[in-house]
């Protein structure tokens, strides 16, 4: 799960994090209060959208010139300005996609006097299997280009998850930064208080660029990106409450609420599976043969009838879908499960697109004749390979 910038900020600031004074903005009518709110006279007015890249964003209801979704303004009038014209529209990133994402929220923050900008992330690390901090000079630029084009200025840092993070952690952390002076002993608070926040609400991601440090030398978080495993998310209620679901995908939303695994993609052949191993390769196969998934779903081993009416419900409702395959091999799931909603699912909804069947597993032989006995118009297919073929076949035409 992700939350906002200024949602990200209260809650590093709760672990004791310096960062500047905001105040968000959630309606046209919150923008003259929370200009009245800060002391100015420079002021920062920032899109809040879940994508990366704001800043070089542009909206597609104003003219290509316009300035980006961050932008710096000197005086209370140039705020307010800037504000009006960026609620509401529509910010298109280099994250986004070309169909952009409409801005709901701003967020208007007192200016920094900045000397450096530096990149710090803390995310779990796979290849050490531990919690590691990501650092760089080269702050408030994109990470991936650093690293293509420079990538010794990026510095991995992994911490002990028995020990936490040390002293001399703080110390490899400074030498990366190239930190000294106030900044040296503002980082003895600040990196181990990022660290404690991260483990205590289980980030899976938090990404501060820029990290500056100001002309009076200390340090200020200017941005902050988090992501939540949402696994743990059972054990934070509160941070459940910042979700923002008009960030995300309807139909990811109507998945969720039936404990499905579903991430919408922008293909044509929608794909119902059990187990994440069996989609992925689900998904790999139908990109060698020519096609693309509109969705990776995952029903798991232990799906009702009722779950898979969802799926499949969900599926259908994507109106990119051209095609179907429901891929199923039934160690814990029943195949005769699977078959009942697909059924049930199809005969609500209507089945207007061509619909691939392959079942292998526990209750194979009933899961097919409650399929063939149907009366539904469904291609049957006796592997995976067979499968893809003849999918991406009836959906080509």
């Amino acid at each position: 799960m992700n939350i906002h910038e200024y949602q990200a900020k209260a809650l590093l600031k709760s672990f004791g994090a310096p960062v500047s004074e905001g105040i968000p903005i959630l309606s046209l009518d919150d923008i003259d209060a929370a200009v009245a709110g800060l002391p100015g006279p420079v002021y920062v007015v920032k899109s809040q959208i879940h994508a990366g890249g704001r800043g070089k964003g542009k909206f597609t209801e104003l003219p290509s010139e316009a300035k980006g979704g961050v932008r710096v303004c000197f005086s209370a009038e140039e705020a307010k300005t800037n504000a009006q014209e960026m609620f509401g529209k529509t910010l298109v990133t280099a994250q986004t996609g070309p169909a952009g994402k409409q801005v709901n929220r701003l967020y208007l923050e007192d200016g920094a006097d900045i000397a450096r900008e530096l990149y710090l992330s803390v995310l779990v690390d796979r290849e050490n299997s531990k919690v590691s901090f990501v650092a760089s000079t080269e702050g408030g630029m994109d990470i991936e280009t650093v690293a293509h084009d420079t990538p010794e200025k990026i510095h991995t840092i992994a911490i002990d998850s028995l020990k936490g993070i040390v002293d001399a952690d703080v110390a490899a952390l400074n030498t990366a930064f190239e930190l000294d002076g106030v900044a040296a002993e503002d980082a003895k608070t600040l990196f181990p208080l990022i660290y404690k926040a991260f483990v205590d609400t289980d980030m899976s991601l938090l990404e501060i660029n820029p990290l500056v440090v100001l002309k009076d030398g200390h340090l200020r978080v200017l941005d902050a990106k988090v992501s939540f495993d949402g696994n743990a998310l059972f054990r934070h209620p509160d941070i459940v409450e910042l979700r923002d679901e008009t960030e995300e995908d309807a139909k990811e939303i109507e998945a969720s609420k039936y404990d499905l695994a579903y991430i919408a993609l922008d293909g044509d052949i929608g794909c119902m599976v059990n187990g994440a191993g069996l989609a992925m390769a689900t998904m790999d196969i139908i990109k060698l043969y020519g096609a693309s998934p509109a969705n990776f779903l995952d029903v798991g081993g232990g799906a009702t009838a009722e779950k898979v009416t969802a799926a499949f419900k969900i599926i259908t409702s994507d109106p990119n879908v051209k095609g179907i395959l429901v891929n199923i091999f039934g160690g814990i799931m029943r195949c005769d499960v699977i078959a009942e909603g697909v059924v049930t699912a199809v005969k609500e909804v209507g089945l207007q697109v061509p619909l691939v069947v392959r079942l292998e597993g526990t209750k194979v032989e009933e899961g097919k004749a409650i399929i063939n006995s149907s009366g539904l118009n469904v291609i049957a297919a006796d592997d995976l390979d067979d499968a893809a073929q003849k999918i991406v076949k009836a959906v080509k035409g």
